[in-house]
């Protein structure tokens, strides 16, 4: 319970949008998590079938993809949602937004951990593509359709296609 506490303050915390508590249940991050939380929990024990099942459930209530594989830190925020795409050896560290249209997949290139790993405090815009092995991080910000394939050092903004850093703090 404590984890839908959390998702409901996060929600109307980082939306503007929400006028009512109750408009929190409605909202397709808010399910996807609830989703992920229990296909997540299924493959850590093993149960893969059933893991992957209850995932393609979520992604075709949400229109957010979740592997059971992933790892998600704390208060993840996708805000709108639809076509965000989260590969099964990606990391998301804690307190990170990002928007709909993000894809952290891989390349197609290799095996074992092939999705991207992002830090704490990060931001990611609308159609953001991070792709491969690569480590986003810590307070980086990623820019809308920014096509990212190499590591971003921490306190950077990346955007453009490929991602160029515009800034570093």
């Amino acid at each position: 319970m404590g984890f839908i506490k959390e998702q409901v303050e996060l929600i109307k915390k980082k939306d503007p949008a929400i006028k009512k508590t109750r408009e929190v249940f409605l909202y397709p991050s808010f399910k996807a998590l609830l989703y992920y939380k229990v296909s997540h929990y299924l493959y850590q024990k093993k149960k893969y079938v059933l893991a992957r099942y209850i995932s393609e459930k979520g992604k075709r209530k949400t229109g957010i993809e979740i592997n059971p594989g992933a790892q998600i830190g704390k208060n993840l925020f996708i805000d709108h949602g639809t076509g965000v795409v989260i590969g099964s050896t990606a990391i998301i560290g804690d307190d990170v937004v990002m928007f709909h249209g993000v894809t952290l997949g891989g390349t197609g290139k290799s095996k074992g951990k092939r999705h991207p790993t992002i830090g704490n405090n990060v931001f990611i815009g609308s159609g953001a593509k991070i792709l491969g092995n690569i480590t986003i991080g810590d307070n980086v910000k990623v820019g809308a359709n920014a096509v990212v394939l190499k590591d971003v050092p921490k306190n950077s903004t990346i955007v453009g296609v490929p991602g160029v850093i515009v800034k570093r703090d």
